[in-house]
């Protein structure tokens, strides 16, 4: 499907995706196959059917035309182990204790892989982890280069996975056995030739297969060269917000990012052809995503961690043909990281765990309800490592609905953007006459949202004092902390 019909597909209405749920989507007869996929730090802004059109992305654009659109999914805590924590139990940070990078996830929670397995899939899982840290008196490096011991693998068998490394030309992985590997070439091509083999090797039987691309994420200029060719620095058009003083290191940047984006895309194509050819397509549950995005000189930022759009609003894509049909559809609803979780075990027909805090979307997809999801939980618990506080770093608390983004931090109400008026956040209404009810409004769903995840939005300190949690070694300026 052409982008314009992408488009145009995006004014359609809920009442689309309740109609795509009649005879075209009757319940699978068989377990469907989940086949989860998610980049590291790709914004929503950088993708063709989100109207990008300097980017190539065609293979995306064309799976955007048969899938379901969230065009409002969230990354809660927008930095790599929060999400990554939050995607495997559908909890909030706060409570399964992953709010800053490099925490060892406790193996006794529960996560999505334990689920699927207790009823009769295979797992497997390729690629970045960030979910098991480091032991006490190991460094941060330690941590990233060692294996992640059969006990800590959350209920993934399968398993070719590194903790963390973004040399992608010269990436290690460890197997199910902790024998020590390297990726041929760039690996997120090579991770995706090791998916479709798992996908082969295994379509006979239910599996939950994760995919975890460690680009487009910095270095931005390691990408196979002839992605690097296709973008040329002078050529990038920046968004509103990128300053002028920033504007040639964001060229330089940018172009490198969508030449991993282009690479990517390239996957994306490899893979949907795998799942045709085995003839698994429509009972396959298809999830493109992004664990957050990268701030990339749009406010004189870089990064994540923070509330702006360009850090917390993600890509994400979902199409099961058996039961959602195979037409492009919209879900605007604000929907958060925790939500990933119970919405694929509904949808898969498996009864959601208690523990989960995430809300399942299920039934709204499949047209059985309708969902008034008001607004997404935003949050930096602790502000660390490229925002920490000596980086103006903060701690805040917010909300991102439709139309608004606002958080307030410590201090009190901070940011305030109409989205829809002001698409790149330019004009803070925080103290402007006019929007007194409007502040009001979304403090009190903030408020619910705290309330709903006991967070009582303590400084960030004493939340890692809470936790027995140290510093980094590179957080060289912490509040009431010696140095």
């Amino acid at each position: 499907m052409k982008l314009s019909s992408i488009i145009l597909s995006l004014s359609v209405s809920f009442l689309l995706l309740s109609g795509c749920s009649q005879e075209s989507a009757n319940e699978a007869t068989t377990k469907p196959n989940v086949i989860f996929v998610f980049a590291d730090q790709w914004r929503a802004q950088d993708i063709g059917y989100n109207r990008n059109q300097q980017v190539q992305t065609p293979n995306l654009d064309e799976l955007a035309g048969e899938s379901v659109m969230f065009t409002n999914a969230i990354s809660n805590c927008p930095v790599c182990s929060p999400y990554r924590a939050s995607l495997l139990t559908g909890q909030y940070p706060l409570k399964h204790g992953i709010f800053y990078n490099d925490k060892p996830l406790s193996p006794d929670v529960l996560s999505f892989a334990e689920v699927y397995k207790e009823n009769g899939y295979q797992t497997a899982y390729i690629g970045k982890w960030h979910v098991n840290g480091h032991q006490k008196g190991e460094t941060t490096q330690d941590g990233r280069k060692s294996p992640i011991q059969a006990g800590r693998r959350q209920g993934f068998d399968f398993w070719k996975v590194n903790e963390c490394t973004h040399d992608y030309n010269n990436s290690i992985y460890f197997d199910e056995n902790n024998e020590k590997h390297i990726w041929e070439g760039y690996d997120a091509i090579a991770q995706t030739r090791e998916a479709i083999d798992y996908i082969n090797n295994n379509k006979e039987d239910p599996f939950l297969l994760v995919l975890s691309w460690g680009s487009p994420h910095a270095p931005y200029e390691t990408a196979p060269e002839n992605y690097r060719e296709m973008y040329r620095p002078e050529d990038i058009k920046l968004r509103d917000n990128v300053p002028e003083s920033r504007e040639k290191i964001a060229r330089k940047s940018i172009a490198g990012y969508y030449a991993h984006i282009t690479a990517l895309d390239d996957c994306i194509l490899q893979l949907r052809n795998a799942i045709k050819e085995s003839g698994i397509e429509d009972n396959t549950l298809f999830v493109f995503t992004s664990d957050h995005g990268d701030m990339l000189y749009s406010h004189d930022m870089t990064k994540k961690q923070k509330p702006w759009e360009e850090s917390i609003h993600v890509p994400l894509l979902l199409r099961y043909p058996d039961l959602l049909g195979e037409e492009a559809v919209i879900m605007d609803l604000p929907f958060g990281t925790p939500d990933i979780m119970p919405t694929l075990l509904g949808l898969s027909g498996i009864e959601v765990p208690e523990s989960v805090q995430g809300l399942d979307y299920s039934g709204h997809l499949k047209g059985e309800e309708k969902l008034d999801v008001k607004a997404a939980l935003i949050m930096c618990p602790i502000p660390f490592h490229q925002w920490s506080y000596a980086k103006g770093g903060r701690e805040y608390r917010g909300v991102r609905t439709k139309q608004y983004t606002y958080a307030r931090d410590l201090e009190g109400p901070w940011l305030l953007y109409d989205n829809q008026a002001d698409p790149f956040q330019l004009n803070n209404l925080i103290g402007q006459d006019g929007y007194e009810d409007l502040q009001a409004e979304l403090e009190s769903e903030l408020n619910k949202l705290l309330e709903y995840t006991q967070d009582p939005f303590l400084p960030g300190p004493e939340i890692m004092k809470l936790w027995n949690y140290d510093f980094d070694d590179t957080d060289k300026s912490i509040p009431g902390l010696k140095n």
